[in-house]
């Protein structure tokens, strides 16, 4: 039986989730890779036991989170089962529902029906009474907004879950549906969105200054751009990169030889600050404290402790943040 630190909160920082009563780890935890079916269990522990052990309190995962889909869940629930079980409330535990899940009309989107069945579902894979967070994972063009949020609510309302989130909106949206939830009395504390140097649509699409706006935090995913924003890629591809292992999200051909370039430039600076390309990529999405953790994943425990050192300096001076966009954002 596994028993965490007791220096475990002696190092992370917290960070309030939006205007709500919620605190975040500055680093959390995703399970989108490394916790299917095809992984290993014991490493499986192993990640969640440094994160745990670090002050990383934050689980993340969905019901489509495998493969298989729903096993992630499944494995986590395990985990929880057989160690973390004795720390339940100092954990926040999150989950969503939005993509293909089952065959089907109900099992896709934003419905009512798909959306509670879902979060039933991932309640009995993870054996828990309750997440903290359930969210919508995209945006639903033809269910009325007002169907979806009210399924949200009613997973509040029923002790299913104790707060509500959504992943993937736009600003417009989001707003949309922060004003519903709000009407509703419902908890609505958090956006989860692609966030990264190389991926700036949350800012383009009003999201970054309308959860601002409304005072809702933000989650950001993939904030090393698929390890991109890394030193994994400075040297060719490793044959153990996700490239090669897993290429349905990141494809050979986008690393072409403008990305690596920019990739290496960013690294010099990196260097200049005294931290890694990985721990600066982190300390970017972090800086002006709008973003309220950043979400990371990993194959290796040894890669959670140096994405954690990212919070150790997360100032930039203007001349910095002026190269980072002329070297990222350039054509």
């Amino acid at each position: 039986m596994y028993t965490a630190s007791e220096q475990r909160y002696e190092t992370m920082k917290y960070h309030r989730c939006g205007n709500s009563g919620l605190m975040l780890p500055a680093v959390s935890l995703g399970l989108w890779h490394n916790f299917g079916d095809t992984a290993s269990y014991e490493n499986m522990e192993q990640l969640c036991f440094t994160a745990f052990d670090n002050g990383i309190t934050h689980f993340d995962l969905a019901n489509n989170y495998g493969p298989r889909p729903g096993s992630a869940e499944k494995n986590f629930g395990r985990i929880f089962k057989d160690h973390f079980r004795p720390y339940r409330d100092e954990l926040i535990i999150s989950t969503k529902a939005g993509y293909e899940m089952w065959d089907g009309p109900y099992g896709n989107w934003g419905s009512r029906k798909y959306l509670l069945a879902s979060l039933d579902q991932s309640l009995s894979r993870m054996g828990l009474d309750y997440v903290d967070i359930f969210y919508h994972h995209r945006m639903d063009p033809d269910t009325p907004l007002e169907e979806t949020m009210g399924a949200l609510d009613q997973a509040v309302k029923s002790g299913k879950a104790l707060y509500a989130g959504l992943s993937n909106y736009d600003g417009e949206t989001m707003e949309k549906a922060a004003q519903i939830l709000k009407e509703l009395h419902c908890p609505f504390v958090i956006n989860q969105n692609r966030y990264s140097i190389f991926d700036r649509t949350i800012e383009k699409n009003s999201l970054k200054l309308s959860s601002s706006k409304v005072q809702k935090g933000i989650i950001a995913f993939s904030p090393l751009a698929q390890g991109t924003l890394s030193d994994r890629y400075l040297n060719g591809i490793p044959q153990d990169s996700r490239i090669r292992t897993d290429g349905r999200f990141l494809k050979e051909a986008l690393l072409t030889p403008q990305k690596l370039e920019q990739i290496r430039a960013l690294n010099d600076l990196a260097q200049q600050r005294g931290q890694t390309l990985a721990e600066m990529a982190l300390a970017w999405v972090l800086k002006d404290g709008i973003v309220t953790s950043v979400l990371i994943g990993a194959s290796k425990p040894s890669q959670i402790l140096d994405n954690i050192k990212a919070i150790e300096n997360i100032s930039f001076t203007q001349e910095e943040l002026d190269l980072i966009d002329s070297i990222s954002l350039s054509v």
